[in-house]
């Protein structure tokens, strides 16, 4: 992140304050990145959100006082321009669209790297909507309905699909799917000549008319 732009400022809410000390250290470190405030329980998350109005909290799900799924929708009560980010080791696809639905930004495993965790930061916070590669493998199939109508795509056109739909670039779906842009580019191109289209965007439409992709997990 250049000098010229703003600094990200981030509030950290998690009961164990081993790792929420250690992911406070890892995004300072990564530059840009100010960690306005950490806290130990749901109700002071939601203070600390009220006092300092930060452009992302990050947050676990299971805490004391309120669970992350009360302090995603009070702090988006309080402060609409803050996005929310789960950083959780529940990983299973109910808690996952529970968050989406309560109007989170982002749901990442605690398995994540580091650096996956500083990316998604900034990409919240550039108004992105962020997974881990788990979550998002999930996430598609459950979008996608794998028991739904057939496809002539293959899994991975499918997550290409899925993930382009949701307004991803080329380099954020490699990122997001572990692949190289010039591979997400080549599925995007099988895609398009399996479907008879020439736009991402007409592959998009096509999918969705067809029960392929689901509109409302978009």
């Amino acid at each position: 992140m250049s000098a010229a732009e703003p600094t990200i400022r981030v509030v950290l809410a998690d009961d164990h304050a081993l790792l929420r000390e250690g992911t406070a250290e890892l995004l300072e470190r990564a530059g840009g990145i100010d960690v306005v405030g950490q806290a130990a329980d749901g109700v002071e998350a939601v203070e600390l959100v009220a006092a300092t109005r930060p452009d992302v909290l990050l947050l676990d799900l299971a805490m004391p006082g309120l669970d992350g799924l009360e302090v995603t929708r009070r702090a988006l009560s309080i402060s609409p321009t803050t996005r929310v980010v789960a950083l959780t080791a529940h990983e299973e696809q109910p808690y996952v669209l529970a968050m989406l639905q309560a109007g989170a930004s982002g749901y990442l495993s605690k398995s994540s790297r580091g650096r996956e965790v500083v990316q998604a930061v900034r990409a919240a916070a550039a108004g992105e909507t962020v997974f881990s590669a788990a979550i998002a493998r999930g996430v598609t199939r459950r979008a996608l309905g794998e028991s739904g109508p057939e496809t002539p795509l293959t899994p991975r056109e499918r997550d290409v699909l899925f993930a382009a739909a949701r307004g991803l670039g080329n380099k954020q779906i490699a990122a997001e799917l572990g692949m190289s842009a010039r591979t997400v580019q080549t599925h995007l191109t099988s895609v398009f000549a399996k479907l008879g289209v020439s736009s991402r965007t007409e592959a998009v439409l096509l999918a969705v008319k067809r029960g392929w992709v689901r509109a409302d997990l978009i």
